[in-house]
């Protein structure tokens, strides 16, 4: 059974929809959405001098030499390292490290793929602060954990050392929306909407591929092990369950977690659901084993 707070997220969600005509008021709306789940008081982000914006974020008895690379969710055109302090100072926390969160380039202002390009950036940054490869994971949620998927395969095309491994939280990873959840879920998952996916694709390939620009639809050969998380209802289940079956077939090590009738990116509302705080950990578990 899930918890009985969900029907009262899903009442808000549904009352509370991301609006505006522009970036910016898209974007304002989202972070005030997402003051309904604010961060422990003791949560800080840190300014670095990474090339990249990008913010150390450090709870207290971590381990500063292990460092959990976070890419925030948001399709690519909305959220920053402010919206997901919550969900990023959780999950570093229960995984005994600090996390480099970036504010990669978003669209339609900076062309898709900049982003990954600002990721491939971030981890060089912390390469070269010796951060040793086996003492970080990358993660991501939503286009985030998509994010981290093209950043771990963009690692491997450039000959960079391999990071312990990837933790990806309901990744969109299938710019066509072939997946069968995106019928079967159609109004199960308050935080996505089928209808609209199209029109964010436009907004954010600009005429690119979808094949192509897709992450699923790559070589998933030499990736670390991962760990994804995703919700029953989300109408992005696919996408988590597809990955994990082409990685195995390629050789490859990853784990799928599925929560009942979660929606969409449901660890970042760890005050709402206690499911939020048990992936959460769960999450942590896979970090600590993965760096040692």
């Amino acid at each position: 059974m899930p918890s009985p707070r969900l029907a009262e997220l899903t009442a808000y969600l549904k009352a509370t929809p991301i609006t505006g005509t522009t970036p910016a008021e898209l974007r304002a709306s989202f972070a005030a959405s997402m003051l309904v789940t604010p961060a422990p008081s003791e949560a800080r982000l840190e300014p670095t001098a990474c090339e990249v914006p990008s913010y150390f974020i450090t709870p207290p008895d971590t381990d500063p030499r292990r460092v959990i690379l976070y890419l925030h969710g948001g399709g690519y055109i909305i959220g920053s390292a402010e919206t997901h302090l919550e969900l990023v100072y959780r999950f570093a926390r229960a995984s005994g490290t600090r996390a480099l969160s970036v504010d990669y380039r978003l669209v339609p202002e900076h062309p898709f793929p900049a982003c990954r390009e600002d990721a491939l950036a971030a981890y060089r940054w912390l390469l070269a602060q010796d951060i040793a490869p086996a003492r970080i994971v990358i993660a991501g949620d939503s286009a985030g954990g998509g994010l981290t998927l093209s950043t771990l395969l963009g690692i491997r095309d450039a000959g960079l050392p391999t990071p312990a491994g990837g933790v990806l939280f309901s990744p969109w990873l299938d710019f066509t929306g072939s997946g069968e959840a995106m019928k079967t879920n159609a109004g199960r998952d308050p935080m996505i909407d089928p209808a609209f996916m199209g029109m964010m694709v436009s907004l954010i390939l600009q005429g690119q591929d979808p094949v192509k620009s897709s992450p699923l639809f790559e070589d998933l050969r030499g990736l670390p092990p991962l760990l994804v998380q995703a919700g029953s209802a989300e109408v992005l289940l696919d996408d988590s369950s597809r990955l994990v079956e082409k990685v195995k077939a390629a050789g490859g090590e990853a784990t799928l977690q599925v929560w009942e009738d979660m929606p969409h990116v449901f660890q970042v509302f760890p005050t709402f659901l206690p499911e939020a705080n048990e992936a959460i950990e769960r999450a942590g578990t896979f970090v600590r084993a993965r760096l040692g």
